[in-house]
């Protein structure tokens, strides 16, 4: 009797671990995938005899039947291949065809694997029989000889066979097919590589096409749960000589003068900002250990000598603690261009540009010891932001690998951009992983513009300031989830967590508004995370922690206890007090209740969204990195960055290219306010978007110096051409021409 699949057939135990495509009872997930079994429909099935079956697709979503194979489809699908007779074992259920033109062979696939077929995990999941399976050259030239498996280590013979593969980047390197996939299914598709030269979308390429099996997800030491817990760990005691705090060493509260600052440099030892007055969590501090090795190496008593010389030369006083006069920045004696010729991407120079001054999305304040001390650490800080976005960029690239050719088309409203991408986002044929196109159109005259990446980078920018103000968050600096049960009702905290995510992957500006609280919730949970005041938005919550907070007598307190009485006991944090001392536990408390646990529902909305293309995964693996983004606000435009962004295309030294001096000169003037664009005005001219991506620019800009009239912005390439002038004023005026009349036709 054919094989039924309904729920109320009583199967025994032992029919029920058998698989209905293969009719094994093997349960090896190396060969044949996980072997699942599903009591609700007694159907027990190896994942890889499911995606290699011949005549079955994935017609549901991910969530429906088994991976998205239909429960209707499995049972058609096992009917067609009991007619089938494997041409290896000779029974019958061979449910894999070769699908080479007039091949008519069908087999198990636990017998393909036998019988040393190939199976291709991608695209159409194609399958090759053993004698029209795919070979890969062995040029007669090559060695005959044995080399050494880097995976297993023990020796390799160099012949074409099915057990050896090579890798097609390296010429000498040579593996076992068993220890490649076993190195697949531990690494995932964002490790898996050559593990000589480091190659990965060549080698994985070719490693698809010869039948190995790279899952898409991430790798195994990755997924471990608390893997890398004890690196979470941060030292926290008090090491000074003299410690003034009365609760011991090892007591630390954030954004206090009690709050454990760490050394700069090797981070094992710490003090409490007062026993080393210190003015700001901001200030560095450095170690005895560490401070007498740089004395020794001249570096430590260099810096102390300029940070003293500069405080005297202002008042005659060796103050350290003497704050910057405003907009009153250090100048550099050198050239105010001589930065231009520092760019990284120049093949002739290898200094770093200088950094500029860049505000976090908080409302922290700095005090600096000197004004050459002030510049020195925000020169350190924004240089490590920067080190941060570069490695965001990268891992965001990684992520985007999902992205197919195949596009999504969203019709925007302009003048109503969150219901219509609100729709966009909820429609049954939007997908993250399609490649998106927007439309945008106006309801009073109904024209359209094109689907260009402007239309897309105008898009996201658009939609990420209206989440920034929109009643999901609230805050004024670093935002936090709010209380919106509407919202909570529309699930709309899961589609802008959703929305934020898609954003990263497709080319949208980095978030840069999230409190450092609320990034806390999301990559190590709420229950790790410690809210301060700055995190309350309400103002009379604000008003009535900071009066618990400051009371000075246990009568003042115990009477502010009894006006607040009906908040503190809806918030559950009513309690007796007896000393003074109590209102600090009583503070944490409601901070904890108002910022954390009474958004536990929208939070976990929003981390659902969040999950998304695995942006959230990411965040959770790389914290550091990801904060960068998420509670800094992004880099503002100036000349140096985007001179660094674009790469002069040139054969000879930059500084010999004609033009490139005037194009120096330029970014200048524009950044001073000397012309009438701006710098997002010719980033938006080549690019099409006025900020720079988190993901960055694909391709990335390039700038040609040709002898044409005025200046070409291809935005398909990234690629600005230049004219060739005799003068900077010819330069200059024709620059400004042609990007100022673009600009306008495009908004008109």
């Amino acid at each position: 009797e054919e094989f039924r699949m309904s729920k109320t057939n009583n199967f025994d135990v032992q029919n029920a671990k058998i698989c209905v495509l293969c009719g094994r009872t093997d349960d090896c997930p190396e060969k044949y995938g996980e072997k699942r079994t599903y009591v609700e429909y007694n159907l027990t099935v190896h994942y890889y005899c499911l995606l290699m079956s011949s005549g079955i697709w994935q017609r549901g979503e991910e969530d429906e039947g088994i991976d998205g194979f239909l429960i209707t489809d499995i049972r058609k699908e096992v009917k067609r291949a009991a007619r089938l007779k494997c041409n290896i074992c000779k029974k019958k259920g061979a449910s894999i065809g070769c699908v080479a033109p007039k091949c008519k062979r069908s087999y198990h696939f636990p017998c393909g694997i036998q019988r040393e077929c190939i199976f291709q995990f991608m695209e159409d999941f194609r399958s090759y029989c053993w004698e029209h399976r795919p070979v890969q050259e062995f040029m007669d030239k090559e060695p005959r000889g044995a080399s050494q498996c880097t995976i297993c280590l023990d020796l390799v013979e160099h012949l074409p066979v099915y057990a050896v593969l090579k890798s097609p980047c390296c010429k000498n390197a040579w593996f076992h097919r068993e220890c490649l996939q076993c190195q697949a299914l531990s690494a995932g598709i964002f490790f898996f590589r050559c593990t000589v030269c480091n190659n990965k979308d060549k080698f994985q390429k070719e490693m698809l096409r010869m039948g190995i099996h790279i899952p898409e997800r991430d790798a195994s030491w990755e997924l471990e749960e608390n893997a890398y817990q004890d690196l979470l760990h941060c030292y926290q005691h008090c090491d000074v000589k003299r410690c003034l705090c009365k609760k011991g060493r090892d007591y630390n509260e954030p954004d206090s003068k009690w709050e454990i600052q760490r050394c700069q440099y090797c981070g094992s030892r710490g003090t409490h900002l007062a026993c080393s007055s210190l003015k700001s969590w901001e200030q560095n501090w450095e170690c005895m250990e560490c401070r007498s090795i740089f004395a020794k190496s001249g570096k430590y008593s260099k810096l102390k000598k300029r940070a003293l010389s500069a405080s005297e030369n202002s008042n005659g006083t060796p103050c350290l603690l003497e704050e910057p006069p405003p907009k009153s920045p250090r100048q550099s004696s050198a050239s105010p261009r001589s930065f231009l010729l520092q760019s990284p991407k120049i093949m002739y120079q290898n200094l770093s540009p200088c950094s500029h001054l860049e505000q976090p999305g908080s409302n922290r304040v700095t005090v600096s010891p000197s004004p050459v001390m002030s510049n020195w650490n925000w020169s350190l800080r924004h240089k490590y932001l920067r080190q941060q976005r570069k490695e965001v960029c990268n891992i965001l690239k990684e992520l985007k690998m999902q992205v197919q050719t195949k596009t999504t088309r969203l019709n925007i409203n302009a003048e109503n951009i969150w219901n219509s991408a609100l729709k966009g986002f909820r429609q049954r044929v939007f997908s993250p992983t399609n490649t998106i196109e927007i439309n945008f159109s106006n309801c009073k005259n109904r024209s359209k513009t094109n689907t260009s990446s402007a239309s897309k980078h105008h898009f996201f920018q658009v939609l990420m300031l209206h989440l920034q103000n929109s009643s999901l968050f609230e805050g004024s600096f670093g935002k936090n989830l709010s209380l919106d049960f509407q919202a909570l009702k529309e699930n709309l905290y899961f589609e802008a967590g959703k929305m934020i995510a898609v954003s990263l992957v497709h080319g949208g500006p980095p978030p840069g508004f999230f409190s450092k609280t609320l990034f806390k919730c999301l990559v190590y949970g709420p229950e790790n995370a410690k809210p301060v005041l700055e995190d309350v938005a309400d103002v009379d919550v604000a008003q009535t922690i900071k009066t618990i907070k400051y009371a000075n007598s246990l009568s003042s307190l115990q009477s502010t206890l009894q006006d607040c009485c009906e908040f503190l006991t809806a918030a559950g944090c009513f309690r007796p007090v007896t000393a003074l001392c109590d209102k600090n536990m009583l503070v944490n408390d409601i901070l904890i209740y108002h910022v954390i646990k009474r958004i536990t529902l929208p939070l976990e909305s929003f981390r659902q969204g969040l999950k998304t293309l695995g942006v959230l995964e990411k965040m959770q693996t790389h914290p550091a990195v990801f904060s960068s983004i998420f509670c800094y606000k992004p880099e503002r435009l100036s000349a140096e960055t985007v001179y660094n962004l674009f790469t002069i295309h040139s054969s000879s030294d930059v500084n010999k290219v004609e033009g490139a001096d005037f194009w120096m000169g330029y970014l200048q003037d524009v950044e001073s306010g000397d012309s009438v664009v701006t710098l997002e005005d010719i980033l938006l001219f080549v690019t099409g978007s006025s900020y720079i991506p988190a993901i960055g620019f694909d391709p990335e800009p390039t700038i040609k110096f040709l002898h044409i009239r005025y200046p070409i912005g291809n935005r398909l390439l990234n690629c600005l051409e230049l004219p060739r002038t005799k003068t900077y004023q010819q330069f200059k005026s024709k620059v400004e021409l042609t990007i100022r009349n673009t600009l306008r036709v495009e908004r008109e």
